[in-house]
């Protein structure tokens, strides 16, 4: 088997144990690093992705989530925040071209996957709308919460 068939495999597996797994992609000079997990599809779950954020912390970020999905069986709404237990303040954003960032998901499961960013907010709880820290894949709902600063619509 080829390597490539190997990881895809191995990825079958786990998501066969576990429920999903998560899959990191190291940046290079000119594309910032992202992790994002394969197999929620199979719950009828949007996939997830985080960026901007070291390795380590994006998949335990991306755990943590995709645990409490899994079990609760509710899939997120884009827009929605929440904080997780142990980590940063973060809202949901639908992902513009979620096949572009999901090559292992696709793989498994072809072309068409829905995915969520999972946008975090800054120790000084700065988000990345406001700082540009973190590459975001697609829009804000229209119906987010608005940002500090932001003047109510009358």
């Amino acid at each position: 088997m080829r390597a490539y068939e190997q990881v895809v495999a191995d990825l079958a597996a786990t998501v066969r144990e576990y429920g999903w797994a998560v899959r990191v992609v190291y940046g290079t000079a000119s594309r910032p690093p992202w992790v994002y997990t394969v197999g929620l599809s199979e719950s009828d779950l949007p996939e997830l992705v985080v960026t901007g954020l070291p390795a380590e912390r994006a998949v335990a970020l991306l755990n943590d989530v995709a645990e409490h999905l899994v079990h609760s069986g509710v899939p997120p709404r884009a827009g929605e925040r929440r904080r997780w237990a142990g980590g940063p303040e973060t809202e949901f954003v639908e992902i513009a071209e979620p096949d572009v960032h999901l090559l292992h998901a696709v793989a498994l499961y072809g072309e068409g996957r829905r995915a969520l960013q999972v946008v975090w907010a800054d120790e000084e709880g700065r988000w990345p709308w406001e700082s540009g820290r973190q590459p975001v894949l697609g829009r804000r709902a229209p119906d987010a919460p608005p940002l500090a600063g932001d003047e109510p619509s009358a």
